[in-house]
């Protein structure tokens, strides 16, 4: 287990326990506004994502800049309608997409307060990973705020299965994340981390981790609507018997599945507890968080 210290476990913001099992650390946002323009992953869509800071209290909100009167949808699982490859949030006329990779950022980096404005119901797929949103909060600076947030704790494990799959959460002291794929490509095979997350592991080890595809689904994808903002650089693609990609890591493939869990358990709020996947998805990501979210009434 990660040591306590009276400052925190180290590598996180300050914290401390409260009657045993409530953990609360001071909430923080961005220090200004930041933007970054590219194009969505999976629409193709030109979009400009501005990060703006936001007063305690108000959580992550996005907000469509390009839609009649700005709507907004709140970060929150509960405003999760679909996850076929990705994370979509929806409420009232306010839609977006492909949203974990941003979320995983503002997570692993403890932003719990932040407008996201986009003029497109993506955000940008920008490096493929979340380097780019993490390197735009660090441009921006992080701003304590006086108010605190508690931090779920557990104290028994809970978990999620679909037929080969599963996905559970330990009780643990901070927040700590173990993946297996288990992946026929001969250049994939099974691959297993297990992250301990703090800011500088999460900057070196995740963040740079770009999604995965195989050029045998391009054509199905393309027909779904999906894929159209894809690249050899933004994404790690295979054909069956090479990566034409350049790997940025030789387990990419897993450790984006990381990126995409704190992305997707980001909807709860913030977590200690240790995270087992294996051949996980964005939809069991969403049930378990789902079960978490119960867990704070």
């Amino acid at each position: 287990m990660k040591p306590f210290t009276k400052f925190g476990y180290r590598g996180t913001p300050a914290c401390f326990i409260l009657k045993g099992l409530i953990v609360k650390r001071n909430q923080n946002t961005i220090g200004k506004s930041v933007s970054f323009k590219g194009n969505g992953l999976h629409s193709g869509l030109p979009v400009t994502l501005t990060m703006h800071p936001a007063p305690a209290g108000s959580g992550i909100i996005f907000r469509r800049t390009d839609l009649p009167g700005s709507p907004e949808v709140p970060a929150k699982s509960e405003f999760v309608t679909s996850t076929l490859r990705a994370t979509t949030l929806e409420k009232g006329a306010a839609k977006v997409f492909t949203v974990e990779h941003l979320l995983s950022a503002l997570y692993a980096l403890h932003i719990d307060n932040c407008i996201l404005e986009t003029d497109s119901p993506e955000p940008p797929v920008a490096d493929g990973g979340a380097l780019t949103f993490a390197d735009m909060i660090q441009q921006a600076g992080i701003s304590k705020q006086d108010e605190m947030i508690d931090i779920l704790t557990l104290d028994t494990s809970i978990s999620v299965y679909e037929e080969n799959k599963f996905i559970a959460a330990l009780p643990y002291e901070g927040l700590r994340i173990t993946f297996t794929s288990i992946n026929p490509h001969p250049l994939l095979g099974t691959q297993m981390r297990d992250f301990t997350i703090d800011e500088e592991t999460y900057l070196r080890e995740i963040a740079p981790a770009r999604t995965i595809g195989f050029t045998w689904e391009l054509e199905s994808m393309r027909k779904m609507g999906l894929g159209k903002g894809g690249t050899l650089e933004n994404a790690l693609v295979y054909s069956e018997t090479e990566c034409l990609s350049v790997p940025k890591f030789p387990d990419e493939l897993v450790r984006h599945k990381i990126l995409d869990i704190l992305g997707d358990i980001s909807l709860v709020g913030p977590v200690h507890a240790h995270i087992i996947s294996v051949l996980g998805s964005h939809k069991l990501n969403a049930e378990l968080a789902e079960r978490l979210k119960a867990l704070q009434k």
